[in-house]
């Protein structure tokens, strides 16, 4: 089991905790890190909640999202090493774009630059 299968299978609601303590260190909100999952994946509250309940592994997660926001391409730059427009596989290109959103947040972005408006 390589690596990225092992993200995969990991659950959303496991990690989630993370996007958030990562956020409200520098200040930021639950509600921000929110909105910035649902802008992603097009999910509302009901069917994120269900997923997070449901311990959903981050590849269901990104598979079952009712729409990847067509200005994904639009978020560049490095995470973890990689450029994020470079990653070939395209579930962990959803995982790392998610990772570099919530980066943004935490760095200070305003929330309009960081949801690419």
């Amino acid at each position: 089991m390589n690596n990225n299968t092992r993200v995969y299978r990991m659950s959303f609601a496991s990690v989630y905790p993370h996007y958030i303590q990562k956020a409200e260190k520098k200040g930021h909100t639950k509600e921000e890190v929110d909105e910035i999952i649902f802008w992603l994946t097009g999910y509302d509250q009901e069917a994120f909640q269900y997923h997070l309940e449901n311990k959903t592994d981050f590849e269901n997660f990104f598979a079952l999202a009712p729409q990847i926001n067509p200005n994904v391409s639009k978020i560049t730059g490095v995470i973890c090493g990689y450029r994020v427009e470079e990653i070939e596989d395209e579930l962990m290109q959803k995982i790392r774009y998610l990772d570099k959103l919530i980066d943004e947040l935490a760095k200070g972005k305003a929330m309009d630059k960081i949801l690419r408006k």
